[in-house]
C-alpha cells in the first residue's frame, strides 16, 4: 500500500493524537472534581460504572480517527483489473494429429471445449478473435466483443486436417489486432512446425511490435500416439513453443489431459486480460472511519458523554 498524500496522513494522525490527549485530559480532571464531593464513598460509585463504556468510546473515536487519517493520505493498492481494452485471438491447432485421443473425446474437441471455457472466463468487454490452421491460416472471425458470434465461431472451427503452419497462424492472428491497447495471442497447438513462415521469427517480430504470446501444447512430446487412420505419430515440440512464448513475453503451458486443458486456458483467461493497476482506496476507508465516529457519537449520546 502507498500513499498519495503522506502529509495529510501525518497532519490527520497527529490531529487524531491531539484530540485523544485532550479528551484523556478533560476525564482525569472531571474525575479530580468529582473526588472532592464530601461523600466520597458516593462519587466512587457514580464513577466506577462509566469507566468501561468512556474507554470503549474512546478506543472507538481513536480508530475511527486513525481509518480516516488513512483515507486524508490518499492509500493506493496494486490490484488486478480487467483490461477494457483487450484484444485476444485464439489461434487453434486443426492438423490432422488433432483427431488424436489421448485427450477424450479428441485432442480437437478438448480444444474447442477449452477455448469455450476461456470466452466464458473474460471480463465483459474483451475483444476475441478465432484463427484456425493446418496446414494454412484462416481467419474465421475477427476481434469482437460479441460473445455468442464468438461462440458461433468456435462452432464452425473445421474439423482436423493436414499439417501444422503455426508461424501462418500466428501472422494471420496479428492483423487482426489493433494497432494500440492490450494485445494478446493464445495458440494451441499439438505439433510441429511444418509448413509456412519460421514460428519463431514471426513471434520475435510481434513480440517487439508489444503483441503478447502465450502458448499451450496439447499432448506431449513422444508419447508415440497415433493419428487416427494413419500410421504417423502425434508429436509436440515443447522447446519451439516455449521460444514462441518467450519472444511474445508470454509463457508456455503443458495440458496432457482434457482437465488440465481447460485449467490452463481459464488461467489465461485470468492473467492474460487482467491486469495490476493501482486503485485508490480511499473511499472504503473514508467509510469505515465516518462509521466508527457516527457510532461513538451515537454511543456517546446514550452514555451520556455528550450533551
Amino acid at each position: 500500500m502507498t500513499f498519495a498524500r503522506p502529509l495529510g496522513l501525518a497532519i490527520a494522525l497527529v490531529a487524531a493524537a491531539l484530540f485523544v490527549w485532550l479528551y484523556l485530559t478533560i476525564e482525569r480532571r472531571s474525575r479530580a472534581q468529582a473526588l472532592a464531593y464530601s461523600d466520597l464513598a458516593f462519587a466512587l460509585d457514580a464513577l466506577r460504572p462509566a469507566r468501561w463504556p468512556a474507554a470503549l468510546i474512546l478506543t472507538a473515536y481513536a480508530c475511527g480517527c486513525a481509518v480516516l487519517a488513512l483515507a486524508l493520505g490518499g492509500p493506493h493498492f496494486l490490484a488486478r483489473v480487467p483490461t477494457h481494452d483487450g484484444t485476444v485471438v485464439l489461434c487453434i491447432d486443426t492438423s490432422g494429429s488433432m483427431r488424436a485421443t489421448d485427450l477424450a473425446p479428441t485432442r480437437a474437441d478438448a480444444a474447442k471445449a477449452a477455448a469455450r471455457a476461456f470466452v466464458d472466463a473474460v471480463p465483459a468487454g474483451t475483444r476475441i478473435g478465432i484463427v484456425s490452421f493446418s496446414s494454412g491460416a484462416n481467419a474465421i472471425l475477427a476481434p469482437t466483443d460479441d460473445r455468442d458470434a464468438v461462440h458461433e465461431a468456435l462452432a464452425r472451427i473445421p474439423p482436423p486436417d493436414g499439417a501444422t503452419a503455426i508461424g501462418d497462424a500466428l501472422a494471420v492472428a496479428a492483423q487482426g489486432m489493433p494497432s494500440r491497447g492490450r494485445r494478446i495471442i493464445v495458440l494451441l497447438t499439438d505439433g510441429i512446425n511444418n509448413r509456412g513462415a519460421d514460428p519463431i521469427a514471426v513471434s520475435q517480430n510481434l513480440g517487439q511490435h508489444g503483441i503478447r504470446i502465450e502458448t499451450v501444447g496439447v499432448g506431449s512430446s513422444g508419447s508415440g500416439e497415433l493419428i487416427p487412420g494413419t500410421s504417423e505419430q502425434a508429436d509436440l515440440d515443447a522447446s519451439a513453443l516455449e521460444t514462441i512464448a518467450q519472444n511474445g513475453a508470454g509463457r508456455y503451458v503443458a495440458a496432457s489431459d482434457a482437465a488440465s486443458l481447460r485449467d490452463a486456458f481459464r488461467g489465461l483467461a485470468f492473467e492474460t486480460v487482467w491486469e495490476k493497476r493501482r486503485v485508490d482506496g480511499s473511499l472504503p476507508f473514508a467509510l469505515g472511519g465516518g462509521a466508527l465516529l457516527l457510532a461513538t457519537l451515537l454511543g456517546g449520546f446514550a452514555l451520556g458523554k455528550f450533551p
